[in-house]
Formats: C-alpha cells, structure tokens, sequence
C-alpha cells in the first residue's frame, strides 16, 4: 500500500488585482473543485491563507469558498494553519507570527465556518526555523510539512519524524521535493507518477508519499494540468465498488473510534489520504531537528549560510533595505498603538496596523530577488503599503499627548524610513 498525502497551497498576495484574480479563478480554483467533487475517492490537504480567502469574498468569488467548505464536510479535504499574510516568519517576531496565526485563523473560520479545523499547519513558502515551534504548537496544531531539504535524518516513508518541544512532539512531514517538483514542472505525467512512487516504495510493505505544490500549478501555470494529470491519476487508483464499500466501512469505523484503521483488503496501490491521516497510519520514528530552509532552498543555499535565498539573501542590497525599512514600520506602528489616547489617534494606528500586517508579505521580497524573477513594481507595491503603515503610525503618534522628546525620535525614524525607500526606489531603476 501506498499512501499519498497531497497538499494544495492556495495563495494570491494582498496586492493581487482583482482582473488577475479572476482569472486565476477561472482557470485554476474553479476546475480544480470541480476536479475533487468529481472523485470522491481524492482526499487533499489545503492550505488557504486568510488573505485569499477574504479575496475571495470580496472580489464576488464566494463560490469558490462555498466549494472549499463542500469538500471539507465530505471529508475530502482537510485544511491547515498559516500565517494570514503569508509572511516568512522564521523572518520576523514571535509576536508578529502570533498575531499573524490569529489572524489566519479567525478570517478562515469567518468565511469558512465550523468546518475549518486545523490539525496542521503550513509556513509560508515552507520556511522553517526552530523559533517558530513554539507559537505553532501553543495555537494547537499537532504537525508541520516542511521541504525535504530541511530533513536532517534518514528519509521517512514508513514512519513519521517529529520535533520536540516542551515534552511535546510536532509531527514532522516532509515534502518530497523531487516528485512535487516533477509535478510542479510537468516533468511527469500521471503513469509516471505512480510509476514513481511504486519505485519509492521498493520492498517495504506500505509506505507515504508527501507531495506539496501551489494549487496554481494546476490550471494556471500549467494549462488543464487539473484534467490531463490530477484526474488522470484519480482515474488510475479509483478503488472498485467492493473496495469503496470497505473503505466506507471503515471510514465510518474510524470516524465513530476518532482513529483511522489501516484496512487494505481489495484497496487500491496507491490510496490519497489527508496529512493529518498519516498520524493514524504510520509510528513515530526519530526526534529530529529540521534544518532552516524552504522549498525554493538549494544545497548550495545551505553551504553558504542562506536558508531563505528568495527572501532574505545576504548578498541581496534591496532585500537588506526592505527588511530594515519594515524594521522600522514595525517600531513606529508598535509605539503608535501603545500610546494612542483619543478616538482620532486610536483610528490612525488601527489602520497603520492593519497596513502593517499586509505588508508583511512574503511577495514583495520573491519578486527582489533576481532568482530569476524581478519586477519593480511589486516590490515597490509591497514598500507602499510599509510606507502608509508609517506615516499613519507616525501621525497618531504626533497628535497623541506623548512628549515631544517621543515625537521628535519617532520623526527621525520616518526620515530614515523615507531615505531607505528612495534607496530602493533608486535601486530598483538600475
């Protein structure tokens, strides 16, 4: 038996245009519902960041939530945690990844309803580091998928690494980063796929496969990759009638027990199952600890000290201003909320913090990292919405009954601020 657990990342970024997202709607979100509601049998983790989903909302493209929520009561898909913003948070506070999980999860369960319930949970672009176990642990979740690259120890496909904390263990479930890629590139079809994966397996009696894409991949980046490699696969491991009527049984059984039973008469090779199945599936094995990196992270990224090269590349001059000049909307907008005294002081740091909130995202800093993609104009979106963070963080400030010594040291941060952002601008030109 193999077990292959799929997790689909749905993701557009707080500057995303409407016209764009439309699109991505049509040819991607919809075909892919359209896809799962076809195979009963599909069984899929997703990670859908608060931000999309409000998008979503917003932009009149309710039934793409109302299709997300359809699949979940049918017990097809499963959703996980994250960062509302997607922010990179090995990058940022532990009071910011706080908030940001928060935030995640009241904007889900807002769109979503009740049948939003996180077991897991997804970094943002999988990025990793041992800071950021603790707040997800503490909001409840009890495993994290992260690349392959990250793992330190003996590949698992019989049992589950964890990382422990406190006496507590997060199950560690790493992405195969070879297949997922074969899939993200289209480098594989839907024979060669499973082909693969009976290679994985070799001679061990049953083992799990994790695969982890963006949901984009299928339809958007990869035109009808939902129909000519998704289906075709679901095709291929549709379980026969007899089959079925055990796995009902037996999903029945273990719904009433709160466990999964491992039951493989007449079951297919290959059998999608949830992440968050796996746990019932498969022992724990070793205690690990994950290296720092992400799935955009190379070897060689690691050789040099560099987990997060698309995002915080220390041979990158424009990431190193982002980063400080976010620095310093984060100082401004903290003060301008722990000093604001009046109705009108108050307004202005409620709106620079969500500002600041949305400007945390991870995209801004992809697209300034030359690895291979570039445009000025979303890395200079990103720097506006730091940049109305702060002069809406700093005028709460100025009109709040600080001392005037406070407004005069949160002054000058705004003309530090204002000079990094020209330099980026400057740079971003050349």
């Amino acid at each position: 038996m193999i077990y292959w657990a799929q997790l689909l990342h749905f993701y557009q970024p707080p500057t995303q245009s409407p016209s764009v997202l439309h699109k991505i709607c049509d040819e991607s979100y919809r075909p892919l519902l359209k896809v799962l509601l076809q195979y009963p049998h599909a069984r899929v983790t997703v990670n859908i960041n608060g931000v999309l989903t409000e998008m979503l909302h917003d932009c009149g493209h309710d039934d793409i939530i109302d299709g997300l929520a359809r699949l979940a009561k049918r017990g097809q898909i499963e959703f996980t945690g994250s960062g509302k913003y997607h922010p990179i948070l090995p990058l940022i506070s532990r009071k910011e990844i706080d908030r940001q999980i928060q935030l995640n999860v009241k904007t889900n369960r807002r769109f979503l309803g009740k049948v939003y319930k996180a077991r897991g949970f997804f970094s943002p672009e999988m990025c990793y580091s041992k800071e950021i176990v603790s707040p997800i642990m503490n909001s409840g979740h009890q495993w994290i998928t992260l690349s392959g690259i990250a793992c330190p120890n003996n590949w698992p496909v019989d049992m589950i690494h964890y990382v422990e904390y406190e006496g507590e263990r997060l199950a560690t479930f790493f992405r195969d980063d070879i297949v997922s890629n074969k899939i993200s590139f289209e480098t594989a079809g839907p024979s060669e796929f499973l082909d693969n994966l009976v290679q994985i397996k070799g001679d061990k009696e049953e083992i799990y496969v994790v695969t982890a894409t963006d949901a984009e991949t299928f339809g958007h980046h990869i035109k009808h990759w939902e129909e000519l490699f998704l289906a075709e696969v679901y095709k291929q491991i549709r379980p026969s009638r007899q089959s079925l009527a055990v796995s009902k049984q037996a999903t029945v059984s273990a719904h009433r027990q709160g466990t999964l039973r491992k039951d493989t008469r007449a079951a297919p090779a290959v059998q999608a199952v949830t992440v968050s199945q796996l746990l019932e599936l498969f022992s724990f094995g070793e205690a690990v600890e994950p290296r720092p990196s992400s799935w955009s992270t190379s070897h060689g990224d690691l050789a040099a000290g560099n987990p997060y090269p698309l995002w915080m590349n220390k041979d990158n001059e424009i990431h190193r201003l982002q980063w400080e000049h976010l620095g310093i909307c984060l100082e401004l907008v903290d003060k301008a909320t722990k000093i604001s005294d009046s109705d009108e002081t108050r307004q202005s740091a409620t709106i620079a913090r969500g500002l600041l909130d949305m400007g945390l995202h991870s995209c801004q800093f992809w697209w300034a990292s030359r690895r291979p993609m570039w445009d000025i104009n979303l890395v200079h979106k990103g720097l506006l919405e730091q940049w109305q963070g702060i002069v809406n963080a700093y005028r709460a400030i100025n009109l709040s009954q600080a001392d005037e010594d406070i407004k005069k040291e949160y002054y000058h941060r705004l003309v530090v601020a204002r000079n990094l952002r020209d330099k980026i601008t400057d740079k971003l030109l050349h």
